[in-house]
């Protein structure tokens, strides 16, 4: 009962990916509201530091998170609110992390909570800094879309890196407005071409692949002389504090 319960969300929820950066077209685009403006840039930060430190944290088990470096978003983009050792990067992502013609862009209720390994981190983390400081900067859509553009094809923004993969474990965050808002997963950043060799969205698979869109879902291509990447997402029975899925 409870794998079948499990399934059912992860099928119910693939909307999530859209969060960071991932998703199927035609759900992407199902947004009940319109955010086709960007929100007062206010809305879209955590008065309380504690708080967004805490959610932060709450993406990954705190064996991983407790001792992992903390980002918060400031008025000039992402900041650095806990230094530690173990490589890891927590922080909280918001809807303009995502492909550029996702619908829920600029929903400013968006707070996707992770934490990235430190191949994650090295090679994910300039490109939602780079997109944080351009939008607090109150820089338009486009504006940011040709800067990104722009740092892949003069090599400012690192190449994916081998074993690099994030926690998305938190029973508090909100990914999206669809369904019930936030699922449990792990994702795997690869250059593998097909979801095949893994088994993803095979039947009985608990495993599933989209490709990470920087840009448009429409259009899958990257910038020029960037690789594409493929996205393995595998959900997982519990969240980060080790309750099951079916409790909340």
């Amino acid at each position: 009962m409870r794998n079948k319960l499990l399934r059912t969300s992860v099928v119910t929820s693939f909307v999530l990916l859209v969060a960071i950066g991932t998703a199927h077209q035609a759900i992407a685009q199902d947004a009940k509201t319109s955010y086709a403006t960007r929100a007062p840039l206010d809305e879209y930060l955590m008065p309380d530091r504690a708080a967004e430190v805490a959610l932060a944290r709450s993406a990954a088990p705190k064996s991983i998170s407790r001792d992992a470096t903390i980002l918060v978003l400031g008025h000039k983009g992402y900041e650095t609110a806990v230094q530690r050792k173990n490589g890891f990067v927590c922080m909280v992502g918001r809807g303009w992390g995502a492909a550029f013609d996702w619908a829920e862009f600029w929903n400013p209720k968006i707070r996707a909570a992770e934490c990235l390994n430190p191949q994650a981190a090295r090679a994910m983390l300039p490109i939602d800094e780079l997109r944080a400081r351009m939008v607090m900067a109150g820089r338009s859509k486009a504006e940011i879309e040709s800067a990104l553009k722009a740092a892949f094809e003069s090599n400012r923004l690192p190449q994916l890196e081998s074993g690099a993969m994030s926690y998305m474990m938190s029973k508090s965050a909100y990914l999206t407005d669809q369904g019930s808002h936030t699922l449990p997963h792990v994702m795997f950043y690869t250059h593998v071409k097909t979801g095949e060799d893994w088994g993803s969205g095979a039947a009985g698979s608990p495993v599933m692949s989209s490709p990470y869109w920087f840009f448009s879902s429409k259009d899958k291509s990257q910038a020029k002389g960037l690789p594409p990447i493929l996205v393995f997402l595998v959900a997982v029975p519990n969240w980060s504090d080790g309750t099951p899925v079916s409790q909340r």
